[in-house]
């Protein structure tokens, strides 16, 4: 896979996996992923160091449960 564009990379991911769970808030902004059989769970934290991201853990548990294909999720502090 190496060299292989994102969007490449997503539709062999959707093939693979039913959620990506992702920090990187712009993703969702790069890439169309409604006719992706993926569902896209997005955690908007100040950073990626674990300290940030463990409190919002409760939330994204709740959104994997309910993510949908072609949809993205949004986690963040204020809901």
């Amino acid at each position: 896979m190496g060299g292989s564009q994102n969007g490449l990379l997503l539709e062999l991911a959707a093939k693979r996996f039913d959620v990506l769970l992702t920090v990187d808030s712009n993703l969702e902004y790069q890439q169309d992923f409604s006719a992706l059989a993926l569902a896209v769970v997005v955690i908007h934290s100040p950073s990626n160091d674990i300290a940030d991201i463990r409190p919002l853990m409760p939330a994204a548990r709740e959104a994997l449960i309910k993510a949908k294909p072609g949809m993205v999720t949004r986690v963040s502090k204020s809901g």
